[in-house]
């Protein structure tokens, strides 16, 4: 960003905001921008890193002191600090503020932060996690489905078992960290420890890559994994399958698969959260003169009657004929909107009874036709 914001406006806390507030403040923002949620949206990875900057300011009370008293001069090499724009990658973020969601990256904002990162002891990397779209039916997502879907994944190059190195060698430590994976460097009055960048925290390098795996240690290779959706799931919901994701460097955790479900359009229904929405015609005599007859519902036809006088327009509710509730809650309603179908086409019968009918009602006393009272109000 060109021009720093005010690190409190950032977090939207106030100048005597406690610690907690301030906690709370950024783990809102962090959840709000994270670029997992915000696929593609450059703006919002630039809020979740500045959101990052302001919590790595204001949490310490040493730096929130002399950002109180210098603002964001207060973090140039010459004041002592590091620099707030130190984030230049989610990796970074999740190692600093791990914590603030739960420990070493447990919860959701953990899952959120999986992919690919190494532990902060510079151990070996998880596998990155992978996300899919599952279109599903009403039908599906009311009763719950196995799905058996194809994808690619990241796996252990068989060749060399994932190492990276020609059959036959091996890694050997990095010389720039001794195999530590981390380096030692100095701001100011602080020491800080950062991933090696030789290495890149893998502690080894390579001299005689795989050429199988060109020195990577893994390979892409295709899978088939079987999945079940419960009942009940929304369009646009994420659904996690632990380890199912890329493999990770040997000794790591593999990722996550994380399934997108998108519903498909319905011919008949619409959804409205566990509820469902359908348009049934009628002529003008069966909503006149009262009915009853089966409406299709997700499981069925159910009887449903129509009192006599209905307007077009009426809604009625079937009971526990909706969607099946998420994790056991109660089922939806199906919600029933009639409307008069207005014919095409009539025969010269039908013509001469509408006319009499219509003839009738302007003769009833006090009664005037719809297009009579438009005339009357202009008049």
């Amino acid at each position: 960003m060109s021009e720093k914001r005010d690190y409190y406006t950032v977090l939207g806390v106030a100048k005597a905001a406690s610690q907690d507030d301030i906690k709370r403040a950024y783990r809102k923002k962090a959840l709000e921008f994270h670029p997992d949620r915000n696929a593609g949206d450059s703006s919002a990875e630039e809020k979740f890193k500045e959101a990052a900057e302001a919590y790595d300011a204001l949490s310490d009370e040493q730096k929130r002191a002399r950002y109180d008293q210098f603002g964001h001069a207060a973090f140039s090499q010459s004041g002592g600090f590091s620099d707030g724009g130190r984030f230049t990658n989610i990796e970074d973020i999740f190692e600093a503020f791990g914590d603030v969601f739960g420990g070493g990256g447990g919860g959701l904002f953990g899952e959120l932060f999986r992919g690919g990162r190494r532990s902060s002891r510079g151990g070996p990397r998880a596998g990155r996690d992978l996300r899919i779209v599952l279109p599903l039916t009403l039908e599906e997502i009311d009763q719950g489905v196995s799905k058996e879907v194809s994808i690619k994944r990241a796996e252990h190059c068989a060749s060399c078992g994932g190492n990276g190195a020609k059959p036959g060698t091996s890694p050997i430590a990095c010389g720039t960290c001794g195999g530590a994976g981390q380096v030692t460097t100095s701001q100011g009055f602080f020491a800080m420890r950062t991933a090696c960048p030789q290495c890149q925290g893998a502690g080894k390098t390579i001299e005689s890559p795989c050429s199988d795996c060109r020195g990577q240690g893994r390979v892409s290779r295709k899978s088939d994994i079987q999945l079940a959706v419960p009942p009940g799931v929304e369009d646009g919901m994420s659904l996690r399958v632990g380890a199912e994701g890329d493999v990770g460097e040997p000794g790591g955790s593999r990722g996550h698969l994380y399934v997108i479900i998108r519903e498909k359009e319905h011919k008949i229904f619409q959804r409205s959260g566990p509820d469902l929405i359908t348009e049934v015609p009628f002529s003008f005599g069966q909503l006149t003169l009262g009915d009853r007859l089966e409406i299709p519902t997700l499981r069925g036809k159910v009887e449903m009657s129509i009192p006599a006088g209905t307007q077009s327009g009426k809604v009625f509710r079937l009971r526990g004929q909706g969607m099946a509730g998420l994790e056991g809650r109660r089922r939806g309603d199906q919600l029933v909107r009639v409307f008069i179908e207005t014919p095409v086409t009539l025969t010269e019968r039908q013509e001469d009874l509408l006319r009499e009918f219509e003839d009738i009602e302007s003769e009833k006393s006090g009664s005037k036709t719809f297009f009579e009272k438009i005339v009357d109000y202009f008049n």
